[in-house]
């Protein structure tokens, strides 16, 4: 699948799930419950503290792709280096997902055809990560700065697609596209940790289905 076609059906499908602090094993079966609920795009996070290497970050990201191939889009999130771009690509990740700007990342997210999507909270932070290459830019933390952060920088970024990360739940993504982000990264309110632990995957499942409905509603 190109990028172009990539891009394209992330902003219909709107919700990238992200998937954090959990084995390979939990990553897939979390994966499943997500796309019974309607959920086609996955992050699987780098460990920033360095408790789980980036290796074994990059076998979680295949395990998910080899298992869910054809149906759940998977890539890797907290990327800071291009080398974790590089395992991310090798794994068979199709998108990128950073907490920052970071040129190098972004330019070699693109050169590797994956989707570039570096994060940002400024204006100028996110026209920086747009004129570096990036598909999209994710306001993070979008909870904090609210639906009307959002409108305002559109005015004059009305060219760059926002995605809107940190502190979006089913019960305000509606809010966020309708202040202009073309999609929205969901973590704890959508793969519960908790509920992973218990092997309680329904909940997942259930928590997609209304995140997927907000969404389209």
């Amino acid at each position: 699948m190109t990028r172009d076609i990539l891009i394209h059906e992330m902003q219909r499908e709107k919700v990238v799930a992200i998937a954090r602090g959990v084995t390979a094993e939990q990553a897939v079966e979390a994966a499943r419950a997500l796309y019974a609920g309607g959920i086609r795009f996955m992050e699987v996070t780098f460990d920033a503290a360095g408790e789980t290497s980036d290796e074994q970050t990059g076998y979680k990201i295949a395990a998910v792709a080899a298992a869910l191939r054809g149906k759940m889009h998977v890539g890797a999130g907290t990327v800071l280096t291009a080398e974790q771009v590089e395992i991310t690509k090798r794994s068979g990740g199709a998108f990128v997902i950073s907490p920052t700007v970071d040129g190098d990342v972004i330019r070699r997210t693109t050169a590797l055809d994956m989707v570039s999507i570096p994060g940002a909270m400024t204006p100028t932070e996110a026209l920086c990560a747009h004129n570096c290459g990036a598909d999209f830019v994710k306001i993070f933390p979008a909870g904090d700065l609210g639906p009307a952060y959002i409108r305002a920088i559109r005015g004059p970024l009305g060219h760059i697609r926002l995605m809107a990360v940190g502190g979006v739940s089913d019960s305000n993504i509606a809010q966020f596209l309708a202040a202009g982000c073309v999609g929205a990264g969901i973590g704890g309110s959508l793969v519960s940790k908790k509920a992973i632990e218990a092997g309680d995957y329904a909940a997942l499942t259930a928590a997609a289905e209304r995140t997927v409905a907000a969404a389209r509603a």
